[in-house]
């Protein structure tokens, strides 16, 4: 049997079919009431020295990891994947793409990884760069990135100074507590200022943050203490168009800007730190490797992930995921109904997700 941990109830069914050498029989999720009672739960529903064990993102279920230890079970860490959706995963947006790390997780240096194996040892070859470059222009040509969610404007910009993005990110995130020390939003906005005191710097807080479903929001006035701008609802791209720079902490928004030419600056240690590709305040004395932008590419978005396509309900290749995300984005900006249809479901998903919370706090 397979056990999944932390999997929300939302989730079991988009999960299921990216785990097509498993029959469905075969997928136990394990969703106590009480979280505490998980492990009670799993051996309640057959747990034993011949299962596999998949846990999402860090969550932690101490017990069961120390007996799939003991009884040297497989453990997979699984999480969405960095193309993701048209919307937001804090809005229960089903992911068009999921990692299953059987070392680690991506967003965690504190242990290897599938990805940080793959791109210190992958022999790349000719033909898959090529096909990288072709995803890497595609991605750019038609603006995609992980969320897909806001529409894209021209920013107006100083044209005698360099421009600096710092994203903003989800405070509470594993990638921060793993990969930046707990650094906060704040924090990163006064170290870019120090490191680039002539710049004009944008912040752009998460869209998960911005509309209220997670933490790290610093109010505007705040910001504006050390940023010149703050923008909210437009698409990334219409900020990394703008900009020269950008200074984060393990955003995924570094890698997006990598592949638009950008510098990067990284304050914690994201995946794509490391290879000689960043200008990265911390080190990792795994990652040996001298990287090229496009070996990145192809390691992080064709070898790692999983991708599904969501209409069929088959794993698929990345190109087809970014058809359809190219032509649901078009669909979502050309009409209104559609537009109207996702806004109205993501306020009922925020307003009982807040409620939830709210309960949970009060419990």
């Amino acid at each position: 049997m397979h056990y999944f941990f932390g999997f929300s109830y939302w989730k079991h069914q988009f999960v299921r079919p990216f785990f097509p050498e498993i029959d469905k029989k075969e997928i136990c999720f394990i969703n106590p009431f009480f979280k505490k009672n998980y492990f009670k739960q799993a051996k309640k529903k057959g747990l034993d020295k011949n299962a596999t064990v998949y846990i999402w993102g860090k969550k932690s279920f101490p017990l069961v990891e120390a007996y799939a230890k003991t009884h040297k079970l497989k453990i997979y860490r699984v999480e969405d994947g960095f193309i993701r959706s048209v919307g937001l995963g804090s809005d229960l947006t089903q992911p068009y793409s999921l990692v299953v790390d059987s070392r680690g997780i991506y967003f965690d240096p504190t242990q290897t990884s599938n990805l940080e194996y793959i791109l210190q040892t992958y022999d790349f070859d000719a033909k898959l760069l090529q096909r990288a470059k072709k995803i890497q222009n595609y991605l750019i040509q038609e603006k995609l990135s992980k969320y897909n969610l806001y529409e894209n404007i021209q920013l107006d910009v100083p044209k005698d100074k360099k421009i600096v993005l710092v994203p903003g990110q989800v405070e509470d995130d594993a990638s921060i507590r793993y990969g930046a020390n707990g650094m906060t939003n704040l924090k990163l906005l006064k170290l870019a200022r120090q490191n680039a005191e002539d710049a004009y710097i944008i912040y752009k807080p998460h869209p998960d943050v911005l509309v209220g479903n997670r933490v790290g929001d610093i109010q505007e006035a705040t910001a504006l203490q050390f940023a010149d701008r703050v923008v909210t609802e437009v698409g990334l791209e219409s900020v990394l168009a703008v900009a020269d720079a950008v200074h984060t902490m393990t955003s995924l928004v570094g890698f997006e800007a990598l592949m638009r030419g950008k510098d990067v600056f990284t304050y914690g240690m994201p995946f794509y730190a490391g290879w000689g590709l960043t200008q990265d305040m911390l080190h990792s004395s795994r990652r040996e490797r001298k990287l090229s932008l496009v070996e990145l590419v192809a390691g992080t978005l064709i070898i790692y992930p999983r991708y599904l396509n969501p209409e069929k309900k088959v794993l698929c290749e990345i190109e087809d995921v970014l058809d359809l995300l190219k032509r649901e984005k078009e669909l979502y900006s050309s009409a209104p109904y559609k537009k109207i249809k996702i806004k109205l479901r993501n306020y009922i998903s925020r307003k009982l997700q807040l409620f939830l919370r709210i309960i949970t706090l009060k419990g």
